[in-house]
């Protein structure tokens, strides 16, 4: 390794993305794949709105000045959006002083925990299995990560484990708490048991929770944020609103919290492709969402047909995708059967994702979904 480079880097992997990639032509390969491992949408936008940008591109956007740094127009439109969930009368509005938005959920994730746990000031908690970037980025910036286990019939959070352990960090003090609502990838949504308890931890303890599937389980905390200044949702343009390619992703939070953001952030971190692609996706919204209907129904096909397998347990979901484990026959470990049963539907055409101790497979297209229950009934 080289000497300039942080010894403790040399631990980490680096995050694999799915093989198509998303820059660039895919693979000659991979081009009929069913790609059912990112929990994309998998309809691309509709023609109309691919017009719509290519001819602001072409007339308007010009290419030598540099984006709106302050997102003016983009936050203004997601705080409408993010009012259309919360309750005027009970809760106050959310405005553009309540949005950040960054390149990807991913920067904004970034941003948070240099505004926290840098110098050695603060730890971070997940709960496994759970997105894997809180701990990678965490890890990038040598910041401490505890971790608790689920429930595996339902993986709720071990609360007690989780109490404990916080309470027991203390060099350096657990300053973030990570949650997914629906957590991915066991597609779980928070109980009440869980809310009560994020409800409960101390003012000093930052509390960041994830709806990047907001759209699909249509629920949300965004109401209770003006009573938990220390509550931070992130949420993305990449799944329902199809602009995965676009790295579009925001937070919604108390205006400290969001000035501290802003101060954090790189200049000029949304392109004005992007940022235009994001506004029109909010005004055309309901045609984006038409297909999340489908997308549910398409999920209760697959959940009820996989569920009879009697090699499968499936669990019940509240976002894009299903969750399952091999029951196991005793032959190899379990991380070796799901590691080949993904390699086996690879080759037959489908990639889905083997991990957190299991597979998770998006919600496709039904013709995806179909090949994907035939394809895993040939292989097991």
């Amino acid at each position: 390794m080289l000497p300039f480079i942080r010894q403790d880097l040399a631990q980490l992997t680096a995050y694999t993305p799915h093989p198509g990639g998303t820059s660039g032509e895919p693979a000659e390969s991979e081009i009929s794949l069913d790609r059912l491992d990112t929990n994309e949408c998998p309809y691309d936008l509709p023609d109309e709105l691919k017009q719509k940008l290519a001819w602001n591109f072409q007339q308007l956007i010009e290419a030598n000045r540099y984006p709106d740094g302050g997102h003016a127009a983009l936050k203004g439109a997601i705080a409408e959006y993010v009012n259309e969930s919360v309750d005027p009368i009970q809760n106050s509005l959310i405005t553009i002083d309540n949005i950040s938005v960054g390149n990807g959920s991913d920067e904004l994730i970034r941003s948070l925990l240099i505004a926290t746990c840098l110098r050695g000031e603060g730890s971070i908690f997940v709960a496994d299995p759970t997105f894997s970037m809180y701990a990678i980025l965490a890890q990038t910036l040598g910041i401490p990560v505890v971790s608790v286990g689920r429930n595996e019939a339902s993986f709720e959070i071990d609360l007690a484990a989780a109490q404990s352990i916080i309470k027991q960090t203390q060099n350096p003090p657990v300053r973030v708490v990570f949650v997914v609502h629906p957590n991915s990838p066991t597609a779980n949504a928070l109980t009440p048991n869980e809310l009560d308890w994020l409800r409960s931890l101390p003012d000093n303890i930052l509390v960041v929770i994830d709806e990047a599937y907001f759209e699909f389980s249509q629920d949300t905390l965004a109401g209770e944020l003006r009573q938990h200044p220390n509550w931070i949702i992130l949420r993305t343009f990449s799944k329902a609103f199809r602009l995965a390619s676009m790295r579009v992703g925001y937070a919604i939070a108390h205006p400290e919290v969001i000035a501290t953001l802003e101060k954090i952030r790189l200049p000029y971190n949304l392109p004005t492709f992007s940022q235009i692609a994001a506004q029109f996706a909010l005004a055309g919204r309901q045609l984006l969402q038409s297909s999340i209907p489908e997308t549910l129904a398409e999920r209760s096909k697959l959940i009820a047909t996989l569920s009879q397998h009697p090699k499968l347990q499936v669990w019940p979901s509240a976002a894009n995708f299903i969750y399952l484990r091999l029951k196991g026959d005793g032959s190899n470990s379990l991380d070796e059967q799901h590691q080949n049963l993904m390699l086996q539907l690879k080759a037959q055409g489908t990639l889905i994702r083997h991990t957190g101790g299991g597979l998770r497979v998006t919600v496709g297209t039904p013709a995806e979904n179909q090949r994907t229950m035939e394809r895993l009934a040939a292989v097991l």
